[in-house]
This record gives structure tokens, C-alpha cells and sequence, in this order.
């Protein structure tokens, strides 16, 4: 019996509300007013945040968002601009495989999603190692899963190691839970279905329910996995 693909199980882990942001940091502010002297954007202050005519990349619309860089001009004074190039670089420096950080997204590519890390850095999210495609602008919480040879960084949503397959796990008994105790996915199910349902991949599906069998929280049959009656919070 065909099964309708769900919704992948693993989500972006969303950084909670974050404090206002303030000089240095990238943010995602709706524009406000535009006038002779430029844009105006919200970021919760009394007044409003300048993003110059010079510092814009187009010429934004009241009511729309624009992903600017926080910067101090000559006169001490807190402006926005949209060069983001100007202040984020690609060599990171300070970090290194397995490093969780804080991520800001600015736009797909053809690899997958570019990202700034820590307020500082261009990053890589590859397409297939996201469940679904983030929202520009969006924070999100994730780790360095590769610094390359000339410095710049490969990321992931998960964190490296046996904490990615204990996420992995999570999601799996979620899964099971909502789907009655039985999930039809199993080591020969087709990667693009264990990628569809649980937004991971079958290498790591395969090695958490591995982990989840040892710790006798399911049983895994021909088809697929059943939920080991009793494993309800999979201790």
C-alpha cells in the first residue's frame, strides 16, 4: 500500500528569540520608510536603523525584509548595508570540525545553501544535508562539519558523532510513535524515501536504528521497524 510522503521529521534546530540585534551582527529587518536619504529598517530601538542609498544592493519596498550587516559608520553611528561581502569573508578562523554555530541564511545555490556563521564567516549547507531548504534570514543553530583547505566551511544541521545519531534515534521513535508503532522503512528502502520521511540519510537511518535495535527500543523485520512495546520515550 502506497504511503503518502510526510513532512521529514528532523527539523532546522531554530535558535530561540534572540536578543535585539546590535553593531556587528547580520539581520533579517523589515524596511519601515524610504526616503531622499535612504531606507529606514526596524530593529527594535526608538530609532530607526539608516541603510544608505551607497549600501543598498536594490532599492527595497516598505513592508519587505532586507539581510544587512549592523556596522558603525565614521561618526560612531549605527548604520545597515546590504554589501554583505564587504564584511563577512570566506576563510574562517578560530574554528574547526564539530563546532557548534550560530548561522544567519542568505540565499541558495546551486550546491546548496550559503550561510553566515557567527556574524563572520560564509558557510555551506549542502542540499542534501538539509531536510527541507531554510528561509532567508532565517537563524539557526548548526556545526562545522568540514573546514576545507583554503578555509572555508562546510556546515550541518546535526552535530557530529554519536550526538547525530542519537538525533537521528529521536526522530526515528517520533516517527514510529505517530505512525502506530511501525514505520516502513528498512536497511533497502531507497534513500530518497528515508531522505522524504525523516530527512536524513539512509547511512545515518541505518546506523541509529542499529543503535536503537541494541538498546532493544524496536525490532527491525523484512519491510520495515516496529516500536518495542513500552519504548515510549526511548530510554
Amino acid at each position: 500500500m502506497s504511503r503518502t510522503p510526510r513532512e521529514s521529521s528532523i527539523k532546522p534546530a531554530v535558535r530561540p528569540p534572540s536578543p535585539l540585534p546590535s553593531v556587528g551582527e547580520v539581520a533579517y529587518l523589515e524596511v519601515v520608510t524610504v526616503n531622499a536619504t535612504g531606507a529606514f529598517l526596524a530593529w527594535g530601538q526608538p530609532k530607526d536603523l539608516l541603510l544608505p542609498f551607497g549600501e543598498q544592493r536594490f532599492r527595497p519596498d516598505v513592508g519587505k525584509r532586507v539581510l544587512v550587516m549592523i556596522y558603525a559608520d565614521q561618526q560612531g553611528r549605527p548604520v545597515a548595508s546590504q554589501r554583505l561581502d564587504r564584511f563577512i569573508v570566506d576563510a574562517a578562523e578560530g574554528l574547526v570540525a564539530g563546532d557548534e554555530v550560530s548561522l544567519v541564511v542568505e540565499d541558495r545555490t546551486d550546491l546548496g545553501v550559503k550561510a553566515v556563521v557567527n556574524h563572520r564567516f560564509w558557510g555551506l549547507l549542502y542540499h542534501d544535508d538539509l531536510p527541507r531548504a531554510p528561509r532567508r534570514g532565517q537563524r539557526l543553530t548548526g556545526y562545522v562539519k568540514r573546514v576545507r583547505d583554503d578555509g572555508r566551511l562546510d556546515l550541518s544541521l546535526l552535530p557530529p558523532g554519536e550526538a547525530k545519531l542519537d538525533v537521528v534515534g529521536e526522530a526515528v521513535l517520533k516517527a514510529l510513535r505517530e505512525s502506530g508503532g511501525y514505520l516502513a522503512l528498512a536497511d533497502k528502502s531507497p534513500a530518497a524515501e528515508i531522505k522524504t520521511r525523516l530527512g536524513v540519510s539512509k547511512s545515518a537511518f541505518k546506523q541509529a536504528i542499529g543503535r536503537l535495535y541494541k538498546r532493544r527500543l524496536i525490532t527491525i523485520e523484512e519491510g520495515g521497524i516496529r516500536l518495542v512495546p513500552g519504548a515510549h520515550r526511548g530510554e
